[in-house]
C-alpha cells in the first residue's frame, strides 16, 4: 500500500518536500472554458497537502483533482453548464503509482454507472452531452476504500446542468470526507466518547467547522441551496428554527425533480452516500442559526476532526468553536429594514429540571429532564430520556431549564420555529454580542417557546452531545391544536434513543427509555396515532409493524411536525427507516382485533431489535 500518501501528517513544518497547497473550493466558479455551446476541461489527479481546518493546522498529504495549470482543491472543480452543452473534458494522472478510477463523467440520466481508470502518468479524454438539468456528481478514487479502517472521499465534486436561458442565482455545497483509523492507543482513562480511534477530515466545501464559510442572510430572503453528498456515509441535514423545501432529490446518474404539490417541508432530511438535494428557504426570524449532519460523529470535536480533541472540559465548553466541528454551517440572518419581531403575550410557564441520577442499563451515567411541580422531593429517575412535554399551537411558552447536574448543559428545541436566543446552542444561538450561554450547574436558563404548528417536535442537549444524549437528555415534544386533547389511548409517541455510550458495540436500542417494551392493549375502531422519533447518536432505525408476520398497511400524515402532502399522505406498507433527529406521524386503523408488532432495528447487523406486542381488544 502507498504508505506514504495515505498518512495523516499532523506536525506542521515537516521537512519533506512541500506539495502543493489545496484550495478549498467554494463552488462559484465554474471550472473550464465554455464556448458556444461546448465547454472544454482539463483535470489532473495530483499530491496536494490539504488544511481542512485552521490554515496553519494539521494537513493531509494525498491525491486531489485540480484544473491544469491551477491548484487542487477539494471539492474539485465544480463543472456547471446550461442544458445542451457538449463538454470535451481530458484527465492526467500525475500520480508516480495509482490507478485513478474516475466516476460520472456521461451523459445524464444515465441507465448504469460507468467508471473508467487511467494508470499513472496516462492522459485520457471523454466527450459527451450533458444531459438534462439537475444536481449530480463525480469524481475520483486512488486506491480502496476500507469503511472500518480508511476513507478516502475527497476527490468528489459537483455536476451541475442548468435550465436552457436559467441564471444560477444558488449555492452549490459538497460534502467530503478523508479518514483512517490511528495508530496510537487510546487513552483508556478517557470516556470513550472522547477517546475516538480515528483520524478524520469531514468538510463543507474543503472547510470542517468553525472553518466552513459563514452563511449571511438577510429576514425575507429566499435561499436556494443545491447539496452534494461526496462520502460513503448518510448525512441527515438539519436546520435549526425553520423548515425547507426539498425541490429535488438524485445521485451520480440521475436528479428527480418533485412537482409542484409534491414537495416536502423538513427540517431534518437524509442524504444517503452519494446523492444530491435542491433546496430552498425562507428566514423570517433573524438571529444566529445552524444547519448541519445530525449524526452526532460528523459533528463533533471528538470525532470529526484530524486531531480529534482528547479533553473532556472542551466538550462541555460554551464555545460551539471548541465542542463542535465537521459538517455545520453557520447562518447569521439580519432583519430587513422595518422588519419586527412578533409580539408575545401571557406566555404559559413550566419548569423543567436536569438531573443526574443512579447509572442506569449500559450508559455510562444517567440523566434526565424531570417537570417541577413543586415538590420537595422530586420523583427518582427511573428510566432514560425524558418525559414527553404537551404544549399547544399558538400560546407562547416559557419554559425555564434549571440545570442540577454538576457539568453545564443546554436544550435545544428540534423543529420548533422559535426565537434564536432560545434555539439552544450555547455560545452561538442569538445575536453577535448577545448569545445563549450554556447553563452552569446550579444556573437556569428560560426559553422562550413558540409553536406555529401542531406536530411532533424532539427537545434535547446540544452541548457535550455523545454522553448526554446516551445518559438520557432528550425526550418528546407533542404540539397540540388549542381545543384538542391529547390522548394517550389513542397517541402513541415512540422515542427511540439508544442503551449505552456512543462507542458501546453492538448498539443496544432504548424505546421510550426502556430495553423492555411491555405490551399494549389498544381499542379497536378508529385511527390510532403512531409518533416516531429517533434521537440516537447515530444509525437510522427501521420501524416495521406487523400481524404475525404480514406486514400491515399505515398512512403517513406529517414529517418532521409539517403536514405531507395529500399525494403522500396514502395508505402504504407500514415500513419506514427513521434517520436520527427525524420524526414521523402515521394513522394506523387496526383492519381486525388480534396480536399486532411493533419492531424497532438499528441499521447495525449485531444490534438486538426491539419489539412491542399491541393487543385490538
Amino acid at each position: 500500500m502507498r504508505q506514504a500518501s495515505l498518512l495523516v501528517l499532523l506536525l506542521v513544518g515537516s521537512a519533506c518536500a512541500r506539495l502543493p497547497e489545496v484550495q478549498a473550493n467554494d463552488n462559484r466558479k465554474p471550472a473550464g472554458q465554455l464556448s458556444g455551446d461546448t465547454l472544454t476541461l482539463r483535470l489532473v489527479v495530483q499530491q496536494g497537502r490539504w488544511h481542512p481546518e485552521a490554515p496553519d493546522g494539521p494537513h493531509v498529504d494525498a491525491e486531489f483533482l485540480a484544473e491544469e495549470g491551477g491548484p487542487p482543491q477539494v471539492p474539485p472543480p465544480l463543472i456547471r453548464v446550461p442544458t445542451g452543452t457538449i463538454i470535451s473534458v481530458n484527465i492526467r494522472n500525475a500520480t508516480a503509482d495509482s490507478t485513478v478510477w474516475l466516476h460520472g463523467l456521461y451523459t445524464r440520466p444515465a441507465e448504469r454507472h460507468d467508471s473508467i481508470g487511467v494508470r499513472p502518468g496516462e492522459s485520457i479524454t471523454r466527450t459527451f452531452a450533458a444531459g438534462q438539468p439537475g444536481t449530480y456528481l463525480y469524481g475520483a478514487n486512488a486506491g480502496i476504500v476500507d469503511e472500518d479502517n480508511l476513507e478516502r472521499e475527497q476527490m468528489v465534486g459537483a455536476f451541475i446542468v442548468d435550465s436552457s436561458g436559467a441564471t444560477p442565482n444558488d449555492r452549490v455545497f459538497v460534502m467530503n470526507v478523508w479518514g483512517e483509523k490511528m495508530k496510537e492507543e487510546v487513552d483508556p482513562s478517557l470516556p470513550s466518547f472522547v477517546s475516538s480511534p480515528y483520524s478524520n477530515a469531514v468538510t463543507i466545501n474543503g472547510k470542517s467547522y468553525p472553518y466552513t464559510e459563514p452563511m449571511e442572510a438577510t429576514t425575507g430572503d429566499t435561499l436556494r441551496w443545491r447539496w452534494v453528498n461526496g462520502t460513503i456515509r448518510p448525512h441527515p441535514m438539519h436546520l435549526h428554527g425553520f423548515y425547507y423545501t426539498v425541490h429535488s432529490r438524485g445521485s451520480v446518474r440521475l436528479d428527480t425533480a418533485y412537482q409542484s404539490g409534491s414537495t416536502r417541508s423538513v427540517v431534518t432530511e437524509v442524504m444517503l452516500p452519494f446523492t444530491t438535494m435542491s433546496m430552498s428557504w425562507v428566514p423570517d426570524r433573524d438571529g444566529q442559526w445552524l444547519f448541519h449532519c445530525h449524526i452526532a460523529f460528523h459533528a463533533i470535536a471528538s470525532d470529526a476532526k484530524l486531531q480529534p480533541t482528547r479533553d473532556h472540559e472542551h466538550m462541555k465548553s460554551g464555545d460551539p468553536k471548541e465542542h463542535m466541528a465537521g459538517l455545520v454551517l453557520g447562518i447569521n440572518v439580519k432583519p430587513a429594514v422595518g422588519w419586527k419581531p412578533e409580539e408575545r403575550s401571557n406566555p404559559r410557564t413550566l419548569r423543567l429540571l436536569v438531573q443526574e441520577g443512579p447509572k442506569l442499563g449500559r450508559s455510562p451515567r444517567s440523566m434526565a429532564y424531570v417537570i417541577d411541580h413543586g415538590s420537595s422531593s422530586p420523583e427518582p429517575i427511573t428510566r432514560v430520556g425524558g418525559p414527553p412535554l404537551i404544549l399547544t399551537r399558538g400560546q407562547p411558552t416559557d419554559i425555564t431549564i434549571i440545570n442540577q447536574l454538576k457539568e453545564p448543559t443546554a436544550v435545544h428545541w428540534h423543529g420548533l420555529e422559535l426565537e434564536s436566543y432560545s434555539d439552544g446552542v450555547a455560545g452561538f444561538s442569538g445575536h453577535p454580542g448577545r448569545v445563549a450561554p450554556r447553563i452552569a450547574p446550579s444556573d437556569s436558563f428560560t426559553a422562550r417557546l413558540t409553536m406555529k404548528r401542531a406536530g411532533t417536535f424532539i427537545y434535547h442537549t446540544h452541548i457535550n452531545d455523545l454522553e448526554q444524549i446516551t445518559s438520557g437528555l432528550y425526550g418528546a415534544l407533542i404540539v397540540r391544536e388549542p381545543r384538542d386533547v391529547f390522548d394517550p389511548s389513542v397517541d402513541h409517541v415512540y422515542v427511540v434513543g439508544w442503551d449505552g455510550d456512543a462507542l458501546n458495540i453492538p448498539i443496544s436500542l432504548l424505546v421510550n427509555g426502556d430495553s423492555i417494551m411491555p405490551p399494549m392493549t389498544w381499542r379497536p375502531g378508529g385511527a390510532h396515532r403512531i409518533r416516531l422519533i429517533n434521537i440516537g447518536p447515530a444509525t437510522l432505525v427501521n420501524v416495521k409493524l406487523l400481524k404475525d408476520s404480514t406486514l400491515m398497511t399505515w398512512k403517513p400524515v406529517a414529517k418532521d411536525g409539517a403536514d405531507l402532502p395529500a399525494n403522500q399522505a396514502v395508505n402504504r406498507p407500514a415500513e419506514l427507516d427513521v434517520y436520527v433527529g427525524e420524526t414521523a406521524d402515521f394513522l394506523f386503523s387496526p383492519p381486525q382485533r388480534g396480536e399486532y408488532t411493533l419492531t424497532f432495528k438499528s441499521d447495525d447487523k449485531k444490534s438486538v431489535p426491539r419489539s412491542q406486542r399491541i393487543i385490538v381488544r
